[in-house]
């Protein structure tokens, strides 16, 4: 059963990293996507990080 497992698992890896390379009508893949817009959402989360925590910071001086 472990063995058949390992089969199953390999076959939906390797399906999945080939859907995701796999270049569509434009010529580019979702990881091409993926790896262009990283940075913005990496920018967009520290923002958002330091927003919260100004937040939680104005809550507890009201305390």
């Amino acid at each position: 059963m472990g063995l058949l497992k390992f089969i199953i698992v390999g076959a939906a890896v390797g399906y999945g990293i080939n859907y995701i390379t796999k270049k569509g009508e434009d010529g580019r893949s979702i990881l091409d996507d993926l790896t262009e817009k990283a940075p913005d959402w990496f920018d967009q989360a520290k923002k958002f990080a330091g927003d919260t925590v100004d937040q939680v910071k104005q809550t507890v001086q009201a305390r």
